[in-house]
């Protein structure tokens, strides 16, 4: 029996668990499509790659159907939905209440906990209320977060973390403070302000008995392998299929925007409204740069209207990217933006990501797992709209020639 079973709402959030998680020791594999109980023989630590964070209630539902089978054949103690850091969500997409409560349902656990925040990436839950560190170095409430407050799907009007799960329907939840006891069983949500935080919930947890349904980002993670030991492999990985390094940034935050300026070394192919009708020569053109093995990066450009909704455009650059590398298979890939992540990782149907090593807080460096040779082993980033430093893309150019 598996130590833990991880649901990742997107893709770059799901693959910064998996580091967290191997980063202490624990075996771990990121599946993207639910495992048969013997491809996890040996894992401390299993994930399962979703994109509920885009979805509607009801087809969230849906998700939840098809990979609990799975989930129940390993039957965990401990079940954590990973959820953005951010907290952003409404009731009618990315519905974090609903989805904790059909999984609650079907889990029914003793206890069920909401963890609110993460400080090694800046997040702070403090009374209940998230705050979150901006590009610019300040801490900023959620809901006045310059970027978070004008997120383009799920724009977050409430930092009452409470507050914002109740109107989603998963109400009733105890504040814990500091070290203040919790009430058992529990149902509650804790403050997370620094590393002291992350070690009184993790004993809280150690203490207890029974089933817990925890609800979070990867602090979760830090809370469950605190003071633990695992089992991680020492098998090296395999090379990566090729030496070809392609970027594609679909995301419109303004740390991707910056990223993109200042990488240099690449190609650069700005997408235009017309280019998502004439991706066939995009395609091309994209591809004959890197069978000529030069770094590539493609973006769209926030500034423009594409004529679609983020979803649409989301799976219209995933469709690109997919296309892009089945003409010029790719050694190495950096993805920006969560839904793109979660769109492209799908269509290019890997089985499973390995996490390699830190690359930047909240991005890992992993290695993708494919039937066919041409891209099995991909070397992969993933990285939330978000994340990174200005010279990420830079850095990701220069491990590849390392």
């Amino acid at each position: 029996m598996v130590r833990a079973v991880f649901i990742g709402d997107d893709f770059t959030g799901a693959s910064d668990t998996l580091a967290t998680f191997a980063r202490a020791g624990w075996r771990t594999r990121l599946f993207l499509r639910p495992p048969q109980p013997s491809e996890c023989e040996g894992f401390d630590a299993i994930g399962i790659a979703t994109a509920l964070r885009a979805l509607t209630p009801e087809a969230a539902q849906t998700v939840i159907e098809e990979i609990w089978p799975a989930i129940a054949a390993l039957d965990p103690e401990t079940l954590h939905f990973k959820i953005c850091s951010t907290f952003d969500s409404s009731p009618r997409i990315g519905s974090i209440g609903d989805v904790t409560n059909d999984l609650a349902r079907r889990f029914a656990p003793e206890h069920l906990a909401v963890i609110g925040g993460q400080p090694n990436l800046g997040r702070y839950c403090v009374f209940g209320t998230l705050f979150a560190k901006a590009s610019d170095g300040n801490v900023h409430r959620i809901d006045r977060h310059p970027v978070m407050a004008q997120h383009p799907v799920t724009p977050m009007g409430e930092a009452d973390l409470r507050l914002l799960l109740s109107e989603q329907g998963l109400g009733d939840l105890t504040l814990v403070r500091g070290d203040r006891p919790a009430e058992l069983p529990l149902r509650a949500l804790f403050d997370v302000y620094d590393s002291g935080d992350i070690s009184r919930i993790s004993e809280t947890f150690a203490g207890l008995s029974g089933r817990r349904l925890l609800v979070g980002a990867s602090s979760v993670a830090q809370i469950l392998t605190h003071g633990t030991t695992g089992s991680a492999s020492t098998v090296p990985p395999a090379a990566p299929p090729n030496s070809r390094v392609f970027v594609v940034a679909g995301s419109r935050s303004s740390v991707t925007s910056a990223q993109v300026a200042k990488a240099e070394g690449f190609t650069k192919i700005r997408l235009l409204p017309e280019d998502m009708v004439n991706a066939p020569q995009i395609a091309e053109k994209a591809a004959e740069q890197l069978k000529a093995n030069v770094p590539t990066l493609v973006h769209i450009d926030p500034k423009l209207d594409y004529g679609m909704s983020p979803d649409a455009l989301a799976l219209a650059f995933a469709k690109l990217t997919a296309r892009i590398i089945d003409l010029a298979p790719v050694g190495w890939l950096g993805i920006a933006g969560g839904d793109t992540s979660s769109r492209i990782c799908d269509l290019l149907d890997f089985s499973a990501i390995d996490y390699l090593s830190d690359f930047q807080p909240g991005i890992g460096l992993n290695c993708a797992l494919h039937s066919s040779p041409e891209i099995n082993a991909m070397r992969l980033i993933l990285k939330g709209g978000q994340m990174g430093t200005p010279d990420l893309f830079n850095r990701f150019l220069e491990a590849a020639r390392t």
